[in-house]
């Protein structure tokens, strides 16, 4: 059987002593600088969420459509920016775990760090119905913030051709607790006049394929811990 749940048919999931944990890669459309796409985001959770289904048995582990616009404010400032806001983030995601009851579980691979406080409230309020939800987020150790070499990297490794060089330039490179008062008041471009939170120019494809050979280790090992 397929590993993208798109692929399959509801007779796939009929059996009921086998249901699939079903991965759902939580992205964003919104402003990533200059050189690197809108849909960043997407791109890095969607391939994290099938390298946890590939480490799986065939069906264990499904990998459903990504979540492509989701709560994007601070970055509203800068064109091609899309959002639904927090609140309808948060709603969005109550109602897509309770539609998945024919699953084992839902985990949301979430690539966009905007995304926390709805997706942490919405987890909250599907444990308490005695649904099983988890919500895992890529942790870089010594990575920067938005858009800068750790991003940059990664999508040299997975998309190079949207990739801009020649664009690339630094940002705000001040830690988050140094802009985040800033931001939480005027957004992203309060900040960053490009966009960046840190300096995309030192990125290279194999950085990006190590930072996501080692991110896929801790989803995997999250879900096995929780997964139990």
């Amino acid at each position: 059987m397929s590993r993208t749940l798109g692929r399959t048919t509801w007779t796939d999931h009929w059996a009921p002593t086998r249901r699939p944990l079903l991965a759902v890669p939580v992205g964003a459309c919104e402003q990533h600088g200059p050189h690197l796409p809108l849909d960043t985001d997407i791109r890095i959770a969607t391939a994290l969420a099938h390298s946890l289904a590939d480490k799986y048995d065939d069906g264990d582990v499904l990998v459903a459509p990504p979540l492509t616009i989701t709560s994007s404010g601070e970055h509203a400032s800068f064109p091609g920016t899309l959002s639904i806001g927090a609140e309808v983030m948060e709603h969005l995601v109550v109602e897509l775990v309770r539609s998945a009851d024919w699953s084992a579980g839902v985990v949301l691979v979430n690539g966009h760090g905007g995304n926390r406080i709805p997706v942490e409230r919405a987890v909250r309020l599907l444990e308490a119905e005695h649904r099983r939800a988890l919500a895992w987020w890529p942790r870089v150790d010594g990575g920067d913030l938005h858009a800068g070499e750790t991003e940059t990297s990664m999508m040299l490794a997975l998309a190079p051709d949207l990739v801009r060089p020649a664009a690339a330039e630094p940002g705000n490179t001040a830690p988050l607790a140094d802009l985040i008062d800033a931001m939480r008041a005027g957004g992203v471009r309060a900040v960053s006049e490009n966009g960046v939170l840190g300096d995309p120019r030192g990125a290279s494809a194999s950085h990006g394929r190590a930072i996501l050979a080692r991110l896929s280790i801790d989803l995997v090992a999250a879900v096995d811990e929780w997964w139990q």
